[in-house]
């Protein structure tokens, strides 16, 4: 009788295997954890920084494409066209936003002043156009007036209309351009951070720190008029700014976008990215303009730029909270 030791080896798939001291096969160990997890994580990465190199790419050429779209210049603007059109666009905007637009009278009849405006309604930015309708019916289409606007704007099926009212892309250049020409200048700090922003902050402004209006201001002598509108935010329902997927697609550095807002918006739906044409929910619009503020007479003549940028929009809170206080329910008013 043969003892333990002299037993058959284990046949596996009809292949003999013994172990070096002829006991037991040896049994494969599986692989440690650490590696498997590095190794996802290694996978992982490569796709992360493929997916940013293929929306750079795609962002590069947007870019350039809406670059070469951007022929707007503060001489575009074309009041015969404008006095063409004003009626009709008004009635529309008056008709889909009951576009309501208080205290105009608080702008100086002549002479450079820069507007200083809250952001709302995403790309489509429907405080622009009504104040710029109402601008132009109250003071007349010969008074110079531009408004600065992101370059995506500009690219889109509406830039054309709005480079023969006046608008141009948002720049310092730009807005100096028009100052120096003694025109009235609508800008928005807050620019897309805030014309983003979540729908349940309608009523915030949120300029984002961003004080180069105040030098501006400063360094050509314009009053500042600020300018506040509340029912932009309510034209689709913004969920989120995706400031988090803009840096992750690097459309931070090709497109000038610090965010990539989530929003649900008909006819779409849920959509990421206000790029696609799309239908604003016929919110009312209530705009509310504030007293100049002649920034040397009031601050003195070296004055604080924190201290006037804290006055400003503090003083735009405390109007936009106003405001906020008459509506009863959303998109309704």
């Amino acid at each position: 009788m043969a003892d333990e030791g002299s037993l058959a080896p284990a046949s596996v798939n009809g292949d003999e295997r013994t172990s070096p001291n002829g006991g037991p096969p040896p049994v494969d160990q599986p692989e440690p954890l650490d590696d498997l997890a590095e190794r996802v994580g290694e996978a992982t990465g490569r796709a992360v920084r493929r997916a940013q190199n293929l929306a750079g790419g795609l962002a590069g050429r947007l870019g350039r494409a809406v670059q070469r779209r951007l022929a707007a210049d503060l001489d575009d603007r074309d009041p015969d066209y404008i006095r063409e059109n004003l009626s009709l666009s008004w009635l529309v905007a008056s008709l889909w936003y009951r576009a309501e637009v208080r205290d105009l009278a608080n702008i100086p009849e002549r002479g450079r002043v820069l507007l200083v405006g809250n952001h709302t309604g995403g790309n489509l930015s429907p405080e622009t156009i009504v104040f710029t309708l109402a601008f132009s019916t109250y003071f007349g289409v010969e008074r110079r007036y531009h408004q600065l606007a992101h370059n995506l704007v500009l690219a889109s099926p509406v830039g054309p209309f709005l480079r023969r009212f006046g608008t141009v892309a948002a720049s310092h250049s730009n807005a100096r351009k028009a100052l120096e020409a003694e025109a009235a200048v609508l800008v928005f700090p807050g620019g897309d951070w805030e014309v983003h922003r979540p729908s349940w902050q309608s009523a915030r402004i949120d300029f984002g720190g961003r004080k180069g209006f105040v030098r501006l201001a400063l360094e050509h002598d314009a009053p500042i008029v600020p300018v506040v509108t509340i029912g932009g935010q309510e034209t689709a329902l913004w969920l989120d700014r995706g400031a988090w997927l803009a840096r992750l697609l690097r459309l931070d550095r090709t497109l000038r976008l610090k965010v990539l807002p989530i929003l649900i918006a008909p006819p779409w739906g849920l959509t990421i990215g206000d790029f696609l044409p799309r239908i604003p929910l016929p919110a009312k619009l209530t705009t509310k303009v504030l007293p100049a503020i002649d920034v040397r007479e009031r601050f003195g003549p070296d004055p604080d730029v924190d201290e006037i940028y804290r006055y400003v929009t503090g003083q735009m809170q405390d109007a936009l909270d106003g405001l906020a206080a008459e509506r009863r329910y959303p998109v309704i008013g």
